[in-house]
């Protein structure tokens, strides 16, 4: 286990330092002088009836509104970066930036991988099984019903209107979905992590279940 953890310090630091300057670049709103940064507040639910499956706390109910943020992940297939639009989905990104600072999305693993004519995606943020273990709190959607899902694409997940939490879904090739989902940004670095994971399979004739070799992500991280 020490040894897993110290590849996986190894590769984080490489990760960041291949796409450190684009971060630093990218990552701080310009800010008019003597003006305030834009926010916005954000409602955020208890879910008694689902409490946290890791220990975090509700996010703070402001959230910046401008600029974007890079996020980090390290797999078991390869690291990939996403970067993050604050000005498109503030309390997404808000609520992404708490869940990972507070490590909730470490060592966890991602239940359900897609590969058919409709949908194609890897779905992340669950701790237990696929939909199963959130953060123990919920937050509405962020949509304007014009949303399109292209490959890159990285959204939450959800059961329902306002049910948004942990979970995420990444799209490796399209998805033909009703304009449901609160986009959070887009992969800049890394698909062709998904696609070794989408090429090692799927245990579902569907092609819609979990993959046949368990995909973990086992260190996310920002500089945000």
């Amino acid at each position: 286990m020490r040894s897993l953890r110290s590849t996986t310090a190894l590769v984080a630091a490489a990760l960041l330092a291949a796409t450190l300057t684009t971060t630093t670049a990218a990552a701080a709103p310009e800010v008019s002088a003597g003006k305030s940064k834009p926010v916005v507040r954000c409602e955020f639910t208890p879910t008694p009836e689902n409490p946290a499956a890791k220990p975090v706390r509700i996010p703070s109910p402001v959230a910046r509104a401008k600029g974007t943020v890079d996020v980090y992940f390290v797999t078991n297939y390869g690291p990939f970066v996403v970067r993050m639009d604050r000005a498109n989905a503030p309390c997404g990104v808000h609520n992404f930036v708490h869940l990972t600072k507070s490590r909730f999305y470490d060592w966890t693993q991602c239940f359900r991988l897609t590969n058919s004519a409709r949908l194609g995606v890897l779905q992340c943020g669950d701790i237990y099984r696929q939909e199963e273990g959130g953060p123990g709190y919920k937050f509405p959607d962020e949509v304007t019903g014009q949303e399109t899902y292209p490959r890159g694409t990285v959204a939450m997940g959800n059961q329902g209107p306002g049910t948004n939490g942990s979970e995420f879904f990444v799209v490796h090739s399209f998805a033909n979905i009703p304009p449901n989902y609160t986009v959070l940004g887009h992969v800049i670095y890394g698909m062709s992590t998904f696609d070794r994971m989408v090429a090692a399979g799927i245990a579902d004739p569907d092609q819609d279940g979990p993959p046949v070799h368990p995909i973990r992500l086992l260190k996310v991280f920002t500089l945000g």
